[in-house]
């Protein structure tokens, strides 16, 4: 009778263990895909800084060369509520809605949220507001960026948003059930 009740708990704990490793691992593969997409969109930020305008040379009046060098031309210098980035900011909207819609369905299923505790994700009204933060810090971030010149970071950040949290949705329904 002990054997058996031992058995059975060290069985649970096998499931226990086996389903964290399996979410973990999947965190870490999520982790990994943000981090890739921010590297990409920094060292495309870096290679558009570094082609720099080709100097003109022009001979002057004395007949010897002189060599004038062109600033590179200001970037294009765009309004932060323009129409890229309000499709990009939908988008983020979008995915943290489905962010929500799929973590009550694989919860529905029998799975449990690792992430965040239990408090949160079991309040409908907490966990509605922790999705529309998330929305709201990233326009945030974004505006920093737009208002310090970083164009491009702006709009890939927005990018980054929508993939990870893309990826997140497509795991959260691709989970099995856990219902015996």
């Amino acid at each position: 009778m002990v054997r058996r009740a031992l058995q059975g708990k060290l069985l649970r704990s096998a499931r226990i263990t086996e389903s964290i490793l399996y979410n973990a691992h999947m965190s870490l593969q999520a982790a990994r895909i943000l981090a890739s997409t921010l590297l990409i969109a920094s060292l495309w930020q870096a290679r558009a800084a570094e082609d720099p305008a080709k100097p003109a040379v022009q001979p002057d009046d004395a007949g010897a060369n002189v060599l004038e060098v062109q600033p590179p031309p200001a970037p294009p210098i765009h309004r932060f509520w323009d129409r890229e980035n309000i499709l990009l900011f939908s988008g983020i909207a979008f995915t943290r809605g489905m962010d929500y819609a799929s973590t009550r369905n694989f919860q529905a299923r029998g799975r449990k949220e690792i992430l965040l505790a239990p408090e949160v994700v079991n309040n409908s009204a907490a966990f509605a507001s922790l999705e529309a933060a998330g929305t709201m810090t990233s326009v945030g971030i974004s505006y920093i960026l737009h208002r310090t010149g970083h164009h491009t970071l702006e709009r890939w950040m927005s990018i980054g948003h929508i993939s990870a949290t893309a990826f997140g949705d497509v795991r959260n329904y691709c989970l099995k059930t856990k219902h015996p």
